[in-house]
């Protein structure tokens, strides 16, 4: 019976795994002198009742409604290969492809505009190194800010809950009612550019007999493979490497960033049953510069901070409290710093954010239950001499469990309830709150 409890929960660990999570060690050990192609796959589908504060929606007259009932679902392929020289240098490429989103239509169409068929890039990166070096990775994936995040835990219900686009169920709540957030750290806005990646080999220390990491990255700016390079004719806004603009200056330069360095480091100590990992991460990123003459049509809504985040998480995991093989996870995270959701530079002369996160899962033979909470404040879309109020409240919590029907099949339940709150805020329909909770059941395969 141990035997099967334990191998549960190594394969719910695995099939839980968020479908793009980031994963700090990027090679899959090869005999030397010798390369192993992978084509790997995940795929989710649900069945969800969504209410928020913009199911029902009135414009000049006219009332559009949401049929609450609708599914969620996710096709991603990641083809990869690992390989190793004969004196033992691992190097090897992974790519992460996901179906494109779409606009309401009758089934799949063939049109370009409407098909739910195509597949574009998320992730896409090299390596090279060793276990006793390091690695370097490249190309567009996570950094280390991301990998090394510690304390978030995802490992039930989808997999995600509201880590931005990896959630494979929260997409389908209009998007204005889904909270913003930051505190989770493996989101598209970070692991979708292009960057260098130092990741450093292990170290352990003599004294409890843990092990040391850390990590480095750098990103030139906050674009991914080929991306800005459509329309760069002259130096203008749609220019990948732009650091700074004048009278053709938009809200997506504002959120972009330029010249990001994150450092992270970790340490984890197996001790007294406990397997326990403590991390800290700071990043910096410059945003893209407005360069409009203060006297004429200047516009402080772009005149930005340096974006900075610093982050604190920990987490310890123990077998075997209540049954012979039964696991429990738990931890916390806290991110603060110059920033707003999704990782845009905040406008000077507003408040700094605050976000934490705490949360953990129960896992035994073939089940699973978990729970998260997070809250956090930023300034919002509040500039100074604006009507807003300063400070952006949001809030979200998950409940969900799940049954493991094999090694690459799970079934699912959550439960997910979100909130927002900012006085004024011209985004909301009442100019103060939005809310949402979504209630899914569904599948999940991995590959």
């Amino acid at each position: 019976m141990r035997k099967v409890l334990l191998a549960s929960v190594a394969s719910m660990s695995a099939l839980l795994a968020a479908g793009g999570a980031a994963n700090a060690q990027p090679v899959q050990p090869v005999a030397p002198a010798t390369i192993v192609v992978h084509m790997n796959g995940y795929f989710q589908f649900g069945l969800d009742d969504v209410h928020s504060s913009y199911n029902t929606v009135t414009t000049a007259g006219s009332t559009a409604k949401l049929n609450p009932i609708t599914t969620n679902g996710e096709f991603r392929l990641y083809p990869s290969f690992d390989a190793m020289t004969v004196n033992g240098i691992e190097y090897g490429a992974k790519v992460e492809t996901r179906v494109t989103f779409s606009d309401a239509n009758k089934g799949v169409s063939s049109s370009s505009t409407n098909s739910t068929g195509s597949l574009y890039v998320r992730r896409a990166y090299g390596y090279v190194g060793t276990e006793n070096y390091g690695w370097v990775r490249y190309g567009q994936t996570d950094g280390a800010f991301t990998l090394l995040q510690t304390g978030v835990i995802e490992q039930f219900g989808d997999g995600a809950q509201f880590a931005s686009t990896d959630s494979t169920s929260l997409y389908v709540v209009p998007t204005k009612a889904i909270p913003g957030e930051f505190i989770y750290a493996d989101q598209g806005a970070l692991y979708t550019t292009d960057k260098v990646v130092l990741i450093s080999p292990s170290i352990e220390e003599s004294y409890l007999g843990g092990k040391f990491s850390a990590m480095a990255s750098y990103e030139p700016n906050s674009n991914g493979l080929k991306e800005g390079y459509a329309t760069c004719s002259v130096a203008g806004a749609t220019c990948a490497s732009i650091s700074s603009i004048g009278s053709g200056y938009t809200s997506t330069n504002a959120k972009e960033r330029q010249n990001t360095f994150d450092v992270a480091g970790q340490y984890a100590l197996k001790a007294y049953g406990f397997n326990s990992k403590l991390s800290v991460g700071f990043l910096d990123g410059q945003p893209i510069r407005y360069s409009a003459n203060h006297n004429v049509a200047y516009n402080p809504a772009f005149n930005l901070n340096t974006l900075q985040v610093m982050q604190v998480g920990a987490q310890t995991t123990y077998k075997g409290l209540f049954l012979d093989g039964d696991a429990i996870t738990v931890g916390a995270n806290m991110k603060w710093g110059q920033t707003l959701d999704g990782y845009s530079p905040k406008v000077v002369g507003t408040r700094n954010a605050l976000s934490y996160i705490v949360g953990g899962n129960y896992v035994v033979g073939p089940y699973v239950v978990g729970a998260s909470f997070w809250a956090g404040q930023t300034a919002g879309n509040y500039v100074p001499g604006a009507k807003e109020a300063s400070t952006l409240s949001e809030y979200g919590a998950s409940v969900g469990g799940n049954y493991v029907v094999g090694k690459d099949m799970s079934l699912y339940a959550q439960y997910m309830y979100g909130h927002s709150h900012q006085p004024g805020n011209t985004n909301f329909l009442n100019k103060n709150n939005s809310q949402m909770q979504l209630v899914s059941v569904g599948s999940t395969l991995k590959w």
